[in-house]
């Protein structure tokens, strides 16, 4: 019988995975709560194939560990691939899959409800209403049909952001090396990163972790931006330089910062540090100001997501071990 062992399986994912077990009965499906690493890796020895979900790195010790346990189907959970080491996998003879969109509209929505909560000063006025100050002034509101959107990646994810900013009435343009043919058409684009800068008055990043897009936003960018910009960056912690938001949050430059990823966050966020010394005093900084909205990396993680990241997950691992073509295979060759 084929087998297929899951890792780091949690209580929110059960349920799905049920699901799949049922429509697939011919299928022996194991799994655990831990981590792949080295030491785990035996626990899939008898599988036919993996299934994993983690922030921790696939090293060249990890991945012949699962090597050496008979195993080298792998199918990741989530869209990023860039914390495994491609040259191990591809001298092991690995095959990979990722899950490159499972719900862009669940990291638009979370990017626009955030966009929208900070320029209404929603955080202001619920510490306020926390403490029984029922007075409006100054907590003041811009309403978003009245805002220039700059758009920034409009692939999967950064078109639905832009056709909710739309649903509001915002005034919506973009930027990206590789346009979109009907987006061009419809004159969104702007001719450089400068001129989105120069005009919009929030910003949100679509962009991947890729060398040229580290700390895209830095002190340089920061000071071509409009005063009083929002700036969200739900993509990737990396594409941005925290010092230099820090500091224009510091000199009212920028009104409003949406955090969803942050460049530290590997082994901070998903963990409970209530009553413990917190480890990040610039996080904490940050969380602790009226007008930075941080959520930990959790703008996919809605119901729908999470179905659809184990399912297709799973669909490409079987497809695999049938020895077919997977829905989304990951290339192992560096460009």
């Amino acid at each position: 019988m084929t087998k297929i062992f899951a890792y780091a399986i949690r209580d929110d994912e059960k349920p799905f995975l049920e699901e799949w077990k049922n429509a697939h009965k011919d299928i022996d499906v194991d799994y655990t709560e831990e981590l792949l690493t080295p030491e785990t890796a035996k626990l899939a020895k008898g599988a036919d194939g993996v299934v994993v979900y983690q922030q921790l790195d696939y090293t060249p010790e990890t991945l012949q560990a699962l090597a050496d346990a008979g195993v080298t189907k792998m199918s990741l959970r989530n869209v990023g691939v860039d914390n495994i080491d491609m040259d191990k996998a591809k001298e092991l003879g690995f095959e990979i899959t990722n899950v490159p969109v499972y719900s862009p509209d669940a990291i638009a929505e979370h990017a626009a409800i955030q966009a929208a909560r900070i320029l209404r000063q929603d955080k202001r006025m619920d510490e306020k209403m926390a403490k029984r100050d029922l007075r409006w002034a100054p907590t003041i509101g811009r309403e978003v049909r009245d805002q220039v959107v700059g758009v920034i990646g409009t692939g999967h994810i950064g078109q639905v952001f832009m056709q909710i900013m739309e649903g509001f009435g915002a005034k919506v343009i973009a930027y990206d090396i590789f346009k979109n043919p009907e987006l061009e058409k419809k004159g969104y684009y702007v001719d450089s990163l400068d001129d989105l800068y120069k005009q919009a008055d929030v910003i949100s990043l679509h962009v991947p972790d890729v060398p040229a897009n580290v700390h895209m936003i830095n002190d340089d960018s920061i000071s071509k931006m409009k005063d009083d910009v929002v700036i969200i960056n739900v993509s990737r912690g990396p594409l941005v330089d925290i010092d230099a938001v820090i500091r224009g949050l510091d000199s009212g430059k920028i009104f409003g910062y949406v955090m969803d990823t942050y460049e530290g966050e590997v082994g901070i966020f998903n963990e409970d540090w209530e009553g413990k010394e917190f480890p990040d005093k610039k996080l904490a900084d940050l969380i602790d100001r009226p007008n930075v909205l941080v959520t930990p990396h959790t703008a996919f993680y809605t119901t729908h997501a999470v179905r659809n990241m184990v399912t297709k997950a799973f669909d490409n691992n079987l497809a695999m071990v049938e020895g077919k073509e997977p829905e989304s295979p990951v290339k192992l060759d560096k460009d």
